[in-house]
C-alpha cells in the first residue's frame, strides 16, 4: 500500500469515519489522489486535492450547482477545501466504459440515457461559471501545433492555425448565447451506471465536471460521441445525434457546430495525448490517436470546417493523414 497522506486520519476522523478502512485507488494524476473509505456498511469516496498544486473549489462549486439542477453529481459528505480533503458519495465500479465492455448489448439503452441526461442539463440556464470563448477554444486547438506537430517534426503555419480556427468559429459564438453548462469531459469513462431509480430506469452519475464553463449545447454530445477512450460507432454516432435533436430545442445551425466542435476537440486531443507523451512519458496514451485522428477526418469533411481542412491540406503530409496520425516517437 501507497503511504497515507498526513491528515487523512484527522480529517476523517472529524467526519465522523473515524474507524473506516482506507484503500488507495491507483491513478496517474501528479497530486490529486482517491481513496475507497468504508466502515460498517457505509462507503465513500475521499478525494485529497492538496494546495497549491490543486484546489477542490471548482470541483465543490460545480457540483452543488449539479446537485441542486436535479443533476445526479456526488453528494458531499464533508470537505476541508484548505487542506485539500472532500469526502463524497462513492458511485461503485460500474463505469459505462467497463460495463458495455461485457454488456455491449446495453449499449443503445446506455447512450440513450446519457443523451438525454445532456438534454435535461440544456434546458436549465447556464450555471455560474466563465465563457466557453474564442480565446479558450483557441488556446485548446493550439495544442495541436504546440506538441503533436513538433513531435512529429513538421514545420507549420501555427499563425495561419489559428486564423483558421477563428474563421471557422467565431460565427458560431453567437449561437451559443446565453449558452449552457459544458462539462468538457462527458464520455463514457466519466459516467457512472448507478442502478435502477425511484421511476425503474437505470441511473447515471456524472463525475470530472470541476471545468465546467457555459458554452454550446453541442460540445458535450461530441464528447460523448466521438469518445477518445472508446469506439462509437458511426451509426451509434448519428442515432444518438438524431435522438438530441428530437428531445432539445435546436437551431439549423447545430449540426454543422457540432462539427465544429467535434474538429476543434480532436485536434486538441491529439495535442494533449502528444504532450502526456513527450512530457510526462505516458506513452499508452498514443494508442488513442488513430480513434481521435479518424474523428477529425470525419469533422473535417463537413463545409463548415473548410478553413480548417485547408490549413490541414497546405501543412499536413497526406502520407501522415492516411495513417490516422502516423506515429509518435
Amino acid at each position: 500500500m501507497s503511504e497515507l497522506p498526513q491528515g487523512i486520519d484527522s480529517f476523517l476522523s472529524g467526519a465522523g469515519w473515524g474507524n473506516a478502512a482506507i484503500s488507495p485507488i491507483p491513478g496517474d494524476a501528479s497530486f490529486r489522489r482517491y481513496f475507497r473509505i468504508a466502515d460498517e456498511g457505509r462507503k465513500a469516496m475521499l478525494m485529497y486535492a492538496p494546495p497549491p498544486e490543486e484546489d477542490p473549489e471548482p470541483f465543490l462549486h460545480v457540483a452543488q450547482w449539479l446537485s441542486d439542477q436535479g443533476m445526479r453529481a456526488p453528494e458531499i459528505f464533508a470537505e476541508d477545501r484548505k487542506q485539500g480533503w472532500v469526502l463524497i458519495e462513492d458511485f461503485g465500479d460500474d463505469r459505462m466504459r467497463d460495463w458495455l465492455d461485457e454488456n455491449p448489448q446495453g449499449e443503445t439503452a446506455a447512450y440513450k440515457a446519457a443523451v438525454d441526461a445532456l438534454a435535461q442539463l440544456h434546458r436549465k440556464p447556464a450555471g455560474p461559471f466563465p465563457p466557453y470563448d474564442m480565446a479558450v477554444y483557441a488556446r485548446e486547438a493550439a495544442l495541436f501545433t504546440e506538441w503533436y506537430c513538433p513531435a512529429m517534426q513538421l514545420d507549420v503555419d501555427a499563425s495561419g492555425y489559428l486564423n483558421a480556427w477563428d474563421e471557422a468559429l467565431s460565427d458560431m459564438l453567437d449561437r451559443q448565447s446565453p449558452g449552457v453548462t459544458v462539462l468538457r469531459d462527458y464520455h463514457a469513462e466519466n459516467i457512472m451506471l448507478l442502478g435502477p431509480d425511484e421511476t425503474g430506469e437505470g441511473a447515471q452519475g456524472i463525475i470530472d465536471f470541476q471545468d465546467a464553463l457555459v458554452g454550446h449545447p453541442a460540445y458535450d454530445l461530441v464528447s460523448l460521441l466521438q469518445d477518445a477512450r472508446r469506439d462509437v460507432s458511426v451509426d451509434l454516432e448519428r442515432r444518438m445525434l438524431d435522438h438530441y435533436l428530437d428531445a432539445a430545442d435546436t437551431d439549423p445551425e447545430f449540426e454543422a457546430d457540432y462539427a465544429r466542435l467535434g474538429a476543434q476537440r480532436n485536434a486538441k486531443i491529439v495535442g494533449i495525448f502528444a504532450r502526456l507523451w513527450k512530457r510526462d512519458g505516458k506513452s499508452r496514451y498514443l494508442a488513442y490517436i488513430p480513434r481521435v485522428w479518424a474523428a477529425l477526418e470525419r469533422d473535417l469533411a463537413h463545409p463548415a470546417l473548410a478553413p480548417v481542412a485547408e490549413w490541414f491540406d497546405a501543412n499536413i503530409p497526406r502520407a501522415l493523414r492516411d495513417n490516422l496520425g502516423g506515429q509518435i516517437s
